[in-house]
């Protein structure tokens, strides 16, 4: 079954991008389909650090996306390749330059407090309603 990756952006209290796209592929495993979730954020990311940069607000400080998910925290800031990741189609291993170059960073999140959660996992009206007004949307 194919999974569904989620994130959003927010700048100051605002949210102003978001995305829930269903994965192309089928995953082996949760840490594979978080790290291509990271992966299609960090794309984002990056697409939107340019955009700033055009109207020359450079930015100094790499960009936090959250993720719950330890293993693959750690598997982005691996650069090896190897016999566990092997499988994993070579466009989501970008992230890995993006850490290392400083545009992004990836930290730890509990699942508890990952808002990105409402575009990915279907809710209880209770959760969800508090996801939405976590994020400031009405």
């Amino acid at each position: 079954m194919k999974s569904t990756s989620g994130y959003y952006f927010s700048f100051g209290s605002g949210v102003f991008s978001w995305c829930s796209k269903k994965q192309k592929i089928v995953a082996q495993s949760s840490v594979e389909v978080e790290y291509i979730s990271a992966s299609m954020a960090a794309s984002q990311t990056i697409w939107l650090r340019r955009i700033v940069e055009d109207v020359n607000e450079k930015q100094e400080n790499a960009t936090v996306i959250r993720c719950d998910n330890k293993s693959s925290i750690a598997m982005s800031k691996n650069p090896c390749y190897h016999s566990r990741t092997k499988h994993i189609a070579l466009k989501h291993h970008f992230i890995r330059d993006a850490i290392e170059d400083g545009e992004i960073e990836l930290i730890y999140c509990r699942t508890q407090e990952q808002l990105a959660d409402i575009f990915v996992t279907p809710l209880a009206r209770e959760k969800f309603e508090e996801l939405r007004e976590a994020l400031g949307v009405q």
